[in-house]
């Protein structure tokens, strides 16, 4: 996809770091959108439908987490991809964004080679795929649609984040198999985006409550697989 297609809408209350990080951007191609707080960011999201959105943490009316939290409630927004700023070792806020359905995270002070970098990298994932590439997977009674990004337990939906439903998809792409810590980082999350073992805890955790069921089994010390 060319850059000039992409839209990326930026989120802070500081105009400083949305005319930085703009100006930044644009000197790539990109399509660049602005929001001052979570609010106004997730008004924009519905009518413009960003491919990604960069979003603060500490704002004003609705905050980064919050803001992350409802875009994931929107079937529209199920696929726009979302990254936080935090700042330097703040492993709290990453894990909270984590747990909203965050992609990834950039941290502040923000250098501009190292935020297109992880840009670039996200950006590649929107025509990646990952696991199998048949367009359905049905274990039992759970149904996973990859085109459509939706998942299906008998008769019921269940609506998961982007990074959520790509490791779940993963996992069920080949019931039985163990997939260690490693290849879920590589495949899920890419090799140029860095994060630790316990955001794959995090997203482990909320797919098994999502499902209601103990499919996802932890294999100690290796990794995780989907039994039959």
């Amino acid at each position: 996809m060319e850059n000039s297609n992409i839209k990326i809408l930026l989120v802070d209350d500081e105009p400083d770091i949305l005319e930085f990080m703009e100006y930044n951007l644009k000197k790539e191609g990109y399509q660049v959108l602005q929001a001052k707080n979570g609010k106004e960011a997730v008004e924009i999201a519905k009518k413009e439908f960003p491919h990604l959105v960069i979003l603060d943490i500490m704002m004003p009316i609705m905050d980064g987490i919050e803001a992350c939290r409802v875009m994931r409630e929107i079937p529209e927004l199920q696929n726009t991809l979302i990254t936080f700023l935090t700042a330097r070792n703040e492993e709290y806020s990453q894990l909270a964004g984590f747990d909203v359905g965050a992609d990834d995270y950039i941290t502040k002070p923000i250098k501009p080679r190292i935020m297109l970098s992880r840009v670039k990298a996200l950006l590649r994932r929107l025509n990646g795929s990952t696991g199998s590439s048949t367009p359905v997977v049905q274990i039992g009674n759970l149904k996973i649609d990859r085109e459509s990004y939706l998942v299906f337990k008998g008769e019921e939906s269940i609506v998961l984040p982007r990074k959520e439903f790509e490791l779940l998809a993963l996992l069920t792409s080949k019931p039985g198999k163990v997939f260690t810590r490693e290849d879920i980082l590589s495949r899920v999350w890419g090799s140029d985006i860095v994060v630790g073992d316990r955001t794959i805890d995090v997203h482990i955790r909320k797919i098994r409550e999502k499902l209601g069921d103990d499919s996802i089994k932890t294999i100690k010390g290796i990794g995780y697989k989907f039994d039959i």
